[in-house]
């Protein structure tokens, strides 16, 4: 396929605006939260849905059930131009959504669609799941079907899988993969569930942050101790854990865990100075929320700190009387919530353990520490050096008309290291959401040139990859 064909594709992206939306609408009518059982019914017809749309436009398109809710797998191989040396692909994306509650926040029905204009102008989709990820995957879907009706073909083999689980935890997606590892494994992986680094310059998301929780319960006094008669001589536990908590970190905002940083990498010289010239203003990101002034490690900038440095921070504090009024009170005991965001070759089991001996050793004799372990992934980082990633910088560039940055990612994104260690391929994270979507939160929405600008640059993406072969 030439790669001549775009400007007919995107040409026929834009004339079919209209039809995509509705084709958009039809999806976001399904109520398919995952995590409650009571839509498991609209979770298998927006599945569903999507085979029919896939197959529709001639791919292989099947449901494929799992403990939980249905997988979709389809196949457009044999749509596939015979002369295109272009990688194999495989596009993720997830058709379940977020709860809606508080419903009372919301100005609409969720999944009743529509069209607003915002008083800065813009139109946005709102919808649950107009941004998470109904918009962003149908952005693809919408892009391969343009290429097929100018061409008669896909500018590569794709294949696409789109999960029912992603909001509540994926708990059927390793086995899955495992069990379709030789039928899943491409090229190269396509993510389409991350968003712009602002509203006018396009981002591919190169590092994700991984994850270790811990939680800590420091117990002290068989019960609780009236601080009149026993404050002093009793150890009390959130005097205690105040203490280990201070205790994680140094004066400069440097985490103290033994090992902490042994396996953080620097990041390159070149991808400094691509963030050094991203229009970013840690005094404007922090006032946002009612700040000013920066915490985190002293010698690194917001950016970094962010995107691909690791961190500990305490999520949650529990001890003593918390109710109204005031209680003299020594708690029997006092816990807290940990939580180190991880990059780099950072080993999260390895984290655990020092975290632990560190904790261990700030324990009073006479005290004892309870640790229980929560969730734990490692961080990813792609290999920006393969062609495919300045590939698809170059053609997100040309759509946006702004130099695409590759860019960190401070929370975690699970799908990615899965597809790097059980399929063996690394991923293209490309997204058009913006800050103020309201991503899980009431009155969810979709910028209108998210959509329409997505679509045309998953297009420009297929056809720089089938070019670039």
């Amino acid at each position: 396929m030439s790669h001549s064909a775009l400007p007919a594709v995107l040409d026929r992206l834009d004339a079919d605006l209209d039809a995509a939306v509705e084709r958009l609408f039809a999806l976001l009518r399904f109520p398919s939260i995952s995590t409650d059982p009571a839509y498991k019914p609209a979770c298998a017809e927006a599945a569903a849905w999507l085979v029919h749309e896939l197959n529709g436009l001639g791919f292989a398109a099947e449901l494929r059930p799992t403990p939980g809710h249905p997988m979709v797998v389809a196949h457009g191989d044999a749509l596939a131009d015979p002369a295109s040396a272009a990688p194999s692909l495989l596009f993720y994306g997830h058709y379940d959504v977020q709860p809606v509650d508080p419903l009372n926040l919301w100005n609409a029905d969720p999944f009743a669609p529509a069209v607003e204009t915002l008083p800065d102008g813009r139109r946005v989709i709102r919808a649950r799941g107009a941004v998470d990820d109904k918009g962003q995957l149908m952005t693809f879907i919408e892009a391969c079907r343009a290429w097929k009706a100018e061409t008669g073909t896909l500018p590569a083999k794709i294949s696409i899988l789109f999960e029912g689980e992603e909001e509540s935890g994926s708990p059927s997606l390793i086995p899955f993969l495992e069990a379709n590892r030789e039928e899943l494994s491409r090229d190269l992986a396509l993510i389409c569930d991350t968003g712009m680094f602002d509203p006018k310059t396009p981002a591919i998301s190169t590092m994700l942050r991984g994850m270790m929780g811990e939680e800590i319960t420091v117990k002290a006094a068989s019960r609780d101790l009236h601080s009149g008669m026993y404050g002093g001589p009793a150890s009390n536990p959130i005097r205690v854990l105040a203490k280990i908590l201070a205790a994680l970190h140094d004066d400069t905002g440097r985490v103290t865990i033994p090992g902490f940083y042994d396996d953080v990498d620097d990041i390159s010289p070149d991808l400094a100075r691509q963030w050094e010239a991203l229009p970013f203003s840690a005094a404007g990101f922090l006032g946002a929320v009612g700040l000013e002034i920066p915490a985190g490690e002293q010698d690194r900038s917001a950016l970094e700190q962010i995107w691909s440095r690791p961190t500990c921070e305490f999520n949650g504090v529990i001890g003593g009387y918390t109710g109204e009024g005031f209680k003299t009170v020594i708690a029997a005991e006092a816990s807290a919530k940990v939580s180190c965001r991880l990059v780099s070759r950072q080993d999260p089991e390895k984290i655990r353990a020092g975290f632990r001996e560190l904790v261990s050793s700030l324990v009073p004799a006479d005290c004892e520490v309870v640790f229980k372990r929560h969730g734990s992934s490692e961080a990813v980082v792609m290999d920006v050096t393969a062609p495919e990633f300045e590939a698809a910088r170059t053609a997100l560039s040309a759509e946006w008309e702004t130099e695409a940055a590759f860019v960190g990612c401070g929370g975690s994104i699970p799908i990615a290291g899965h597809f790097q260690k059980l399929l063996g391929m690394e991923s293209l994270l490309i997204g058009f959401g913006n800050d103020d979507d309201n991503m899980h939160s009431p009155n969810e929405k979709y910028d209108m040139e998210s959509f329409r600008k997505g679509a045309r640059s998953w297009a420009r993406v297929l056809g720089e990859l089938s070019r670039k072969a």
